[in-house]
């Protein structure tokens, strides 16, 4: 029996949590990486969530922040987006690029470009995990990074995926360092097709 996201079970979404958790530990250790200092992270908080609720989540749909899209192709067809707070953005580019920002207003293109790669690193680290548990191959296509309001930032992946159904995969994480606590969100869009795939490898179908 094929599952939408509405019709995900409490088994069905404890597996999606472990997954979650282990691509967000992934995460943790390529941004400690990246950043040549230990990153550890709370337990991610893994839910089904309405996609009107997505932007009151991330600080309301007017709040501006860095929003990272890539693709997934190959066995599963979907798409990951980090959403990047201000803090989160700053301190990490200041980390890489020695402190050269005083703030999140002065970041330029090269910040843009370390984002971007951060946001690469980051959704590696979760498709890898997906693709690790489940046997399927899962391609990544090149990141787009871009600054706007939550809810202009959204529309995007929503409106290829709204018609699957009003639900995502919403993932909140709280990076830490020993400078500071920061927090990050990733969503995951998958077809429904994609996401049958997944449960069935996983031998839940």
């Amino acid at each position: 029996m094929n599952q939408s996201y509405e019709s995900l079970n409490p088994m069905h979404m404890d597996v999606l949590r472990e997954i979650g958790n282990i691509g967000a530990g992934n995460a943790a250790t390529s941004l400690s990486m990246m950043l040549g200092m230990p990153v550890d992270m709370t337990l991610p908080k893994v839910n089904l969530v309405d996609f009107n609720d997505v932007a009151e989540a991330v600080g309301g749909p007017e709040n501006m922040i860095y929003g990272v899209l890539l693709g997934l192709e190959g066995d599963v067809d979907g798409m990951i987006m980090f959403l990047l707070d201000k803090n989160f953005a700053h301190m990490v580019v200041n980390i890489l690029m020695g402190g050269t920002y005083e703030n999140f207003e002065a970041m330029d293109e090269m910040a843009l470009s370390a984002i971007k790669e951060v946001g690469n690193i980051l959704s590696g680290a979760y498709a890898n995990s997906i693709a690790e548990l489940t046997g399927l191959f899962i391609n990544l296509t090149t990141p787009s990074v871009s600054i706007d309001m939550a809810g202009a930032l959204l529309s995007v992946p929503i409106i290829k995926f709204g018609a699957v159904g009003d639900k995502v995969l919403f993932i909140e994480e709280n990076f830490k360092s020993d400078a500071e606590s920061v927090m990050s969100h990733m969503i995951l869009f998958a077809e429904v097709e994609s996401l049958n795939l997944i449960l069935g490898k996983l031998g839940l179908l």
